[in-house]
Parts: C-alpha cells; structure tokens; sequence
C-alpha cells in the first residue's frame, strides 16, 4: 500500500507538467486558414486564422502555410521564418501601416513567397526589413504603400553583409506624389547585398532607390512608369544591371554609380541615361 501510495504521489506531482508541456511547444510547420482560430494549435486540421496567431507557434526556422485564399493580416518577424502561400491568396492589409515587419537575429533567413500585400493608398512600407542574414522575397504582388515616404520593400539593415533578393514579383503604386519608391534600399551602419531578378517595378514614385554601402544587382527585370528616377543611386552606393529594361520613367532612367552589361533596353525616360560599362559577360 505505501508503494502504490508513492507511486500516485509522484504521478499527482508529473501529470500537470506532461499535460501541459504540448500546449506550450512550438511546431516546425503551421497553417492558417481563413475559417481558422487564433486559439487553435496551427496544425492542418486546427489552423490558425492569422499570420501574427500562427508565428508564436511555429519554431524558429519553421514554415507557415496558407490552407485557403484569405486576409492573414500584418505580421512582425523576429526570427528565423518562412511564409509560404503559393497556389492561393495569402493577402496582407497593410493599411495606415506596415504590412511585413523583419527585425530579426543578424543571422536569421526569413523567406515570404506568394503573398498578396495591399497598402490600400495609405500603407506605409510593404516589407519593412530592420535586420536578419537574409531575406528572399518571391512571388509577391506589393502595391499602393501611398503613405508619407510610401516604399513597397523598404531595407535598412543594421548589420553587416546581410542579402536582400527579390524575385519574380511586382512592385507597383507605391509612394506619395513626391517621395517614396517602389524599392528603397539604405544601410543603417550596416552593408547589403540585393539581387532583384525576373521583377517588375512600375509606376511608384522612384522605381529602385539605393543609398549607403549597398551592392544591387537587377537582372531580366522591368522599371518603367515610374514618376520620377527609374533606378536612382547616391553615395557610395553601386548598382549592375543585365537583360532589363528600364523605359518611360518620367524621370531620369537612371542617376548615381550605375553600371551596364550593355544587354539592357533604355529609352523614353526623361532623360535616358547611358551607364558606364560592367565588363559584359564572360
């Protein structure tokens, strides 16, 4: 009897724990639904309803998943994360606000692939970046970030040789009438490499606007429309561009230390530029 008394006791004193220990773990998969609920696991069969429910409960370096076409709302990333809605709409509302907010680890990679961000006219950044190693943003549809200084994918990384690329997507409407861009990459102390690849940037302000120590490759991409400098650069800042076009800018094509691999189109822009030499290919 003192045995099996002992025996109750020590369960009395582990049940809780075991109990409770599932509730507080963190899945290296989740899912979010539009009929979903915040308060749900985030598994297949009880996924959560948004993006910002779903990231608490997803491990670093872990990936979220869109069941269904919906409104997933503004997220703030911390850590290491992929966001993947390819094959229906994962939409974001970026309102009066920002739609994506990446402040993670110096050595986190976060990658977002087809999502839907929407700025409604008075969104301020689509993507904010303020830190990680890398961000891979693909598939993307970003647009109507119209906000004071409205820029669809904003980068200001704070630490050194973090890699922005951006790829099959299109940044569109973004920035006020007289500030803003479609792009805006800076470097707050930090350095950054981008490659934006296979892209289309039309009709924001400034197309792709580049300051600090950053290192921008654009390849097979379109910046056209856009009211104001298609590809401005400033500084220290430099830039290579292959196989794009860069046409009817109702500014400069492009301003700055912007290099050629003399395969692009250039023309309409007010006025078309013609960019020193990369070497071409080899």
């Amino acid at each position: 009897m003192r045995r099996i008394a002992l025996w109750a006791l020590v369960v009395g004193l582990l049940l809780p724990f075991a109990v409770s220990q599932p509730a507080h773990a963190q899945a290296t998969r989740t899912w979010v639904s539009g009929v979903g609920d915040d308060v749900n696991p985030c598994s297949r069969t009880a996924p959560c309803k948004t993006f910002a429910g779903a990231i608490s409960k997803t491990a670093a370096g872990g990936e979220i998943n869109c069941l269904d076409s919906a409104g997933y709302g503004t997220v703030t990333i911390t850590k290491a994360i992929t966001i993947y809605c390819e094959g229906v709409v994962g939409s974001i509302l970026g309102s009066g606000t920002n739609g994506v907010n990446i402040n993670a680890a110096a050595t986190d990679h976060v990658v977002l692939r087809g999502l839907d961000i929407e700025g409604a006219g008075t969104g301020l950044k689509g993507v904010n970046i303020l830190q990680a190693a890398s961000v891979v943003i693909e598939h993307c549809f970003i647009r109507d970030f119209n906000g004071a200084s409205g820029a669809g994918i904003f980068s200001n990384p704070s630490n050194f040789n973090s890699m922005l690329m951006i790829r099959d997507s299109v940044i569109s409407h973004n920035g006020a009438a007289a500030a803003g861009a479609g792009i805006s990459i800076n470097t707050n102390g930090g350095s950054t490499r981008v490659l934006i690849n296979n892209t289309a940037v039309h009709n924001n302000f400034v197309g792709v606007n580049v300051q600090g120590s950053s290192n921008v490759q654009v390849n097979n991409s379109n910046i056209s429309e856009n009211l104001s400098t298609g590809l401005a650069l400033s500084g220290v800042a430099g830039a290579r561009i292959g196989r794009s076009v860069i046409v009817n800018n109702l500014g400069a094509a492009t301003s700055g230390n912007v290099l050629s691999y003399l395969d692009n189109q250039i023309n309409g822009n007010n006025p078309d530029t013609t960019p020193a030499t990369a070497g071409g290919y080899h």
